[in-house]
């Protein structure tokens, strides 16, 4: 029982490390490390497109890191060519020989090892080089082939291009200057209320609402908004209370005389 679930184990940690890139030169820098995990999110999906020359259609598939041809037939083919007439399969490339360009917006991936030619290029194996170029719109789309050049002697190779979000520059997050400006001054407000207050506090002696800085500054101040308020937003003038006057003794209008003989006693 753990003779075979060993096997198993082994088989799926064989299967995980040969179904993915395999670069020349044995050891993976960093930088090429860190190209491979952008290029995660490509990884396993398969990308096809045609091309007609006018006497055979073909069909070329891509499937970065990963084999395109069934399992069992699988053998590191990671771009095949189909000629649609015949069915005829040919590999361009292979994922355990991969090479790694990276620049500012582009990712230049070639994949050597492929079938060798019948008559060309002195029947060398052929070669895909991909160009990603940097599209933030779409993870993988456009792929197309560009040229093959096969009337060279040797280094004859196939050229495609496609368009990705994974060739983008990595954008780091910044402050704008408007956040900074804020941040500032909400420091600025918390030293002024924070250090007012203990000043006021353990300096002056103050106590209640007075402990606030500049407590009458700040009323006057909601006093003047307040009118400033008033005097904008009112749609009609404001009425004028009477004012309170005294009464003259002019005004004064001669009381009549009661008379109240009638209570004297006969």
């Amino acid at each position: 029982m753990n003779v075979r679930l060993l096997c198993v184990c082994l088989a799926a940690v064989s299967a995980m490390a040969a179904d993915d890139c395999i670069l020349n030169g044995g050891k993976i820098s960093a930088s090429e490390q860190a190209v491979l995990n952008r290029l995660a999110p490509l990884k396993h999906k398969r990308i096809e497109t045609t091309y007609n020359d006018g006497k055979d259609s073909y069909t070329y598939t891509l499937i970065l890191c990963g084999g395109v041809l069934e399992p069992g037939k699988s053998s590191y083919e990671t771009l095949v060519q189909n000629r649609t007439q015949t069915s005829e399969i040919t590999v361009i490339g292979r994922y355990n020989d991969t090479q790694i360009i990276n620049g500012t917006d582009w990712i230049m991936l070639i994949y050597g090892s492929g079938d060798k030619y019948d008559s060309h290029c002195q029947q060398e194996a052929r070669t895909a080089m991909i160009m990603i170029s940097c599209n933030k719109k779409t993870l993988a789309d456009d792929f197309t082939i560009i040229h093959e050049e096969r009337d060279k002697s040797s280094d004859c190779f196939y050229l495609f291009e496609m368009d990705s979000s994974v060739a983008c520059p990595i954008e780091e997050s910044h402050l704008s200057v408007g956040s900074i400006l804020i941040i500032v001054f909400v420091v600025l407000v918390g030293v002024y209320i924070i250090g007012g207050f203990l000043y006021q506090r353990f300096v002056v002696g103050a106590k209640g609402m007075e402990q606030f800085p500049n407590i009458a500054m700040w009323r006057e101040l909601g006093n003047l908004v307040a009118d400033g308020c008033d005097f904008v937003c009112r749609s009609q003038p404001r009425s004028s209370e009477t004012a309170y006057r005294g009464v003259g003794d002019d005004q004064l209008g001669e009381e009549p005389e009661e008379r109240d003989d009638h209570l004297l006693p006969m």
